[in-house]
C-alpha cells in the first residue's frame, strides 16, 4: 500500500507544484491560454491559490516522508479535493465544460486520502 501511496500521491504532488508555481510566477496574459478562468477571478486570489497548491503538494510528501505528523498528507488531500469541488463550480460558473482535468483530480486527490489511511 505504501507504494501506491507514494506514486498516486507523488504524481498529485508534482501536478499541483508545477501548477502552483505557474500561479506564482506567470502574469495573467500568460496563464490565459491554460486557464481561462483567470480574468475572472483577482490576480491576488490567483497568486494564493498558487501558493495553496505549492503548500498542498509539501503536505502530501513532506510528513509521510520524514514521519512527522503523517496525518498531514490526509489534511493535504482532502484540501485538494474541496480546492477542485471548487474549481468545478468556478468552472461551471463561466459557463466552461471542460471539467475532466478537475473531475479526475478530485478522483486522484480521494484515492490519495484512501491511501493515506494505511501509512
Amino acid at each position: 500500500m505504501d507504494i501506491v501511496y507514494w506514486i498516486v500521491a507523488g504524481l498529485l504532488a508534482l501536478f499541483y507544484l508545477y501548477a502552483g508555481t505557474l500561479k506564482v510566477i506567470r502574469s495573467r496574459d500568460q496563464l490565459r491560454p491554460m486557464m481561462a478562468w483567470v480574468d475572472r477571478v483577482p490576480l491576488p486570489v490567483v497568486r494564493a491559490l498558487g501558493t495553496l497548491e505549492i503548500l498542498g503538494a509539501t503536505g502530501l510528501v513532506l510528513p509521510p516522508l520524514t514521519g512527522v505528523a503523517p496525518s498531514l498528507s490526509r489534511t493535504a488531500a482532502i484540501g485538494f479535493v474541496l480546492l477542485q469541488v471548487g474549481a468545478v463550480v468556478v468552472h461551471l460558473a463561466g459557463r466552461d465544460r471542460r471539467i475532466a482535468l478537475n473531475v479526475g483530480l478530485t478522483a486522484t486527490a480521494a484515492v490519495t486520502i484512501w491511501l493515506s489511511t494505511a501509512l
